[in-house]
């Protein structure tokens, strides 16, 4: 029951600010997250003897989404002034021979937790931005939820028993089957709400349905694959959950590893169809 429930909360949370917050409502959520996230990272780099300072986890990600909100040009620049800070802090304030562990642990930090996240404000900034970033985000939650169900109940055939001996190749299957249906219900919604005469667009789309059903694959796909590499970094370390901040769901990073894949994959088609001129989503 408390699963069902933080998820209910969270959820309602999640997409009332995508239909109807401002956008430095999203990104300081995306920020806020972000920050909770990288917290509960550095208890598994620091299991790794790689720990990675708090002042500067905290600072790194605040100058990260500043950056992306007030000059997305200076982006690049946030980030190397963030890595050569930690860097020369590791060589005065460690010993040498952690300088470069602990230092590719806080790289790891901003481009593993910190990106993806400040991905998701930039794609509801686009055109169909609204449609775009909800049909992300039920690609990975309804994906999610299928396949929790169907491997639990049904799964037979291991997926990556190293990694994750939870998960099955029928719960797998299942997750795309899902992702794909609830994604292109929200599509056919959007579109029915925008040409019944209510005028209303935020969920409107443009481009055609074959495009939504093999981006629902892909980033599905990519989602599962996110959860195994956040499962890959817990096993490394020996550590079970990455945190206990969300009721009967573990941490928060253990809420969004899947997001924080399938988001960058989301954002490169989108960047690969507007330099091909391939028509918006």
């Amino acid at each position: 029951m408390k699963r069902i429930l933080t998820a209910i909360v969270l959820i309602a949370i999640v997409v009332s600010l995508v239909l109807l917050g401002k956008l430095w409502m999203i990104t300081l959520l995306a920020g806020a997250i972000a920050v909770l996230a990288a917290l509960e990272y550095r208890t598994i780099s620091a299991a790794m003897k790689s720990p990675v300072p708090m002042w500067w986890t905290i600072g790194a990600i605040a100058l990260f989404f500043l950056a992306v909100f007030l000059r997305p040009q200076d982006t690049i620049t946030a980030v190397v002034f963030s890595t050569l800070v930690l860097f020369a802090w590791n060589a005065l304030a460690t010993g040498v021979d952690r300088v470069l562990g602990e230092t590719a642990s806080g790289v790891l930090l901003l481009v593993y937790i910190a990106y993806p996240l400040t991905l998701l404000p930039q794609i509801w900034s686009l055109e169909n931005g609204t449609a775009l970033l909800l049909f992300l985000f039920l690609c990975v939650w309804c994906g999610d939820i299928a396949a929790l169900y169907v491997g639990k109940n049904f799964g037979k055939r291991k997926l990556a028993p190293t990694l994750s001996p939870n998960k099955t190749w029928e719960g797998a299957i299942a997750s795309v089957v899902a992702a794909v249906g609830f994604g292109m219900a929200l599509i056919a919604l959007g579109n029915w709400l925008s040409t019944n005469g209510s005028g209303y667009t935020r969920l409107h789309t443009s481009a055609p349905w074959w495009e939504y059903v093999l981006l629902a694959i892909l980033l599905n796909i990519a989602a599962q694959f996110g959860d195994l590499l956040e499962s890959a970094l817990k096993r490394g370390a020996g550590v079970k959950d990455s945190g206990t901040l969300l009721p009967g769901h573990g941490g928060v990073l253990d809420r969004i590893d899947a997001l924080l894949l399938a988001a960058p994959v989301l954002w490169f088609v989108w960047v690969v169809k507007e330099y091909f001129s391939l028509g918006s989503f």
